[in-house]
Order: C-alpha cells, then sequence, then structure tokens
C-alpha cells in the first residue's frame, strides 16, 4: 500500500507546488527550528530540510524533520553522500521513515573543504544517482543494497533530486537529468534560476528529450538581500549565473530587501509560464520570513 506524502499528491493533482528550505541550526536547540517552521508553516507543501549544507555541522536533517513535524510541517529530508557509507545511509532512510518522513531528496553534498572541518574525512561511497537507485529499490524490490530482502515494512519514499540547468557543458544539463529519472527520481528542485534565458533554453530540452513529462520540475528561486549578496554570488558561487540587471535593480532600490522580494516574485511569475514546470522551490537563505511574503505576492496561497 502507498503511502503519499503532501507533496506528491499535490503535484499529481497537477497543482503548482511551493517547497520551502529551512536550515537546522549550528546547535542543538529545537527551538530555532520550530521558529523557522512556524514562519514557513502555510506558506509551502512541503519543506526541505538541509543536511549540514556547505559541509558546516549543523543539527541533523531527520532530527530536525521531526521538529518540523511537530509543527505541522511536511518535511523533505535531505541526505548526503559527504559524511554515510551505504550501511548509514540505509540505516538513516529506514530511521527517517519510521518517523514519519515521506519526501527525501538525494545528493552527493558539498566537499568537505568548504566547510568547518576541512581535515575531516569525507565518505562518498555512493554519489546522488546511485543513492537514487538505492532508495528506489528499497521502495519497489524491498531489498537492501546488498540484495538482502527487507523483512517488515519497507521505506517509499517520494524521491527527488538536484539539478543544475546552468553549468557546463551545457548540452549534457538535459541527459543528466535523464540519468537521474532512469536511477529513480520523481521530482527535481533545480540550481537558482537568474538567467531566464539559459533556464527556458534547458526546459527545451528537456521537453524534447520528453523528460517534462517523467518527472516534477520545480526550478530554484532565492531572494536577493541586497545588491552585496548578488555580486557575490555572481562572482563566487559556481554553476550560478546572476545578470548583472539584478545587480543594478538591487544598487538603485531605496529598500535592497524589498527589491530582492521583487525580484523573486518576477522570477517566479516567469517559470509559472514554461511548459513543464510543476511548482518552484523557493530558498531563503536564513530569511524564511521572505518566503510567505513572496508565496502572498505571487497569488500561489
Amino acid at each position: 500500500m502507498t503511502e503519499e506524502s503532501n507533496l506528491e499528491k499535490v503535484l499529481k493533482s497537477g497543482k503548482f507546488a511551493v517547497t520551502a528550505e529551512l536550515g537546522p541550526p549550528k546547535n542543538g536547540d529545537a527551538k530555532v527550528v520550530r521558529e523557522k517552521a512556524k514562519l514557513l508553516k502555510g506558506a509551502a507543501d512541503a519543506v526541505n530540510i538541509t543536511d549540514c549544507q556547505t559541509a558546516i555541522v549543523r543539527m541533523s536533517s531527520i532530527a530536525a524533520g521531526v521538529i518540523a513535524m511537530e509543527e505541522g510541517i511536511e518535511p523533505v529530508i535531505q541526505m548526503t553522500c559527504r559524511d554515510r557509507n551505504r550501511i548509514a545511509i540505509q540505516s538513516d532512510l529506514l530511521g527517517a521513515w519510521g518517523l514519519g518522513a515521506r519526501n527525501l531528496l538525494c545528493l552527493t553534498g558539498d566537499h568537505q573543504k568548504f566547510g568547518n572541518h576541512p581535515q575531516s574525512k569525507n565518505v562518498f561511497d555512493l554519489d546522488s544517482m546511485q543513492l537514487l537507485d538505492l532508495a528506489r529499490n528499497l521502495r519497489d524490490t524491498k531489498q537492501f543494497q546488498c540484495g538482502e530482502e527487507i523483512e517488515g515494512e519497507e521505506p517509499r519514499f517520494f524521491i527527488g533530486a538536484a539539478e543544475n540547468p546552468f553549468a557546463d557543458p551545457f548540452e549534457y544539463r538535459a541527459p543528466r537529468l535523464a540519468k537521474k529519472i532512469a536511477a529513480g527520481a520523481q521530482f527535481v528542485q533545480t540550481q537558482i534560476v537568474y538567467n531566464m534565458d539559459r533556464f527556458t533554453k534547458w526546459m527545451e530540452a528537456v521537453r524534447q528529450l520528453g523528460l517534462d513529462k517523467k518527472i516534477y520540475i520545480l526550478p530554484g528561486v532565492t531572494p536577493l538581500k541586497s545588491a552585496g549578496m548578488a555580486r557575490y554570488m555572481q562572482k563566487n558561487v559556481p554553476g550560478l549565473d546572476v545578470p548583472d540587471e539584478y545587480i543594478e535593480r538591487l544598487k538603485g532600490a531605496d529598500d535592497q530587501q524589498k527589491e530582492g522580494i521583487n525580484i523573486a516574485v518576477d522570477i517566479i511569475n516567469q517559470v509559472r509560464g514554461i511548459e513543464g514546470v510543476a511548482g518552484v522551490h523557493i530558498m531563503a537563505i536564513e530569511w524564511e520570513s521572505a518566503v510567505p511574503t513572496i508565496v502572498e505576492r505571487t497569488g500561489l496561497r
């Protein structure tokens, strides 16, 4: 018997879905998660719980996801391959399912050299493609990765992946999504969209391969807090393309945060009109309070 998540039900219904993001704290304070969850409640169909993003130690994504559920938020548990071998990954997936999580986002993970423990050992026993395949097989074949049968309840996650439409070589980006679909991805959340021309071309390539009929696509949107943030992202974040026009809009604004929200609203309104887009993933980095405003301004709630 399938136990569908709310996110899966919304996407299957054809309704334009909204997911958001909640970053667990760099401490053990559950109140931080609860306060962020309260800001996001009602604004999103599900909320990603990040897994030590940028390789910085934070509260466990599974633990934070359970706290978010207590506040009425449906989590998307992010899981990276950086810190776990296949034994620990499968153990955590069983635990997350047993605790009530129903959505999973499979990621390779940022290299530890970018985080606050660059001397730590990476694992990368699996990559994101293999993790997708593992999660799909746990659900569909009721087998562990070694081939041993699961005796009892298997985790039946709604499985997601991430994709970057802006990385080079561009011509391989849509075929790479096809590989993730073949591995088990049912929905995909993309890198932040600022370059609309490039995203539109990627979606054309996706449609040419018929992939929009096989996976739910949620483009990523991040409100910019300032021209400085936009300039930093433009120069320092690999695979992220921030057009100069947005930097100029922010520089000329009386209130740069308000203008950042205006830009996010503009981007969402544009991607909604692209054939094959099933929803939007709003990543308001340490700015969860912006999400309800953006959602309301775009008429998504």
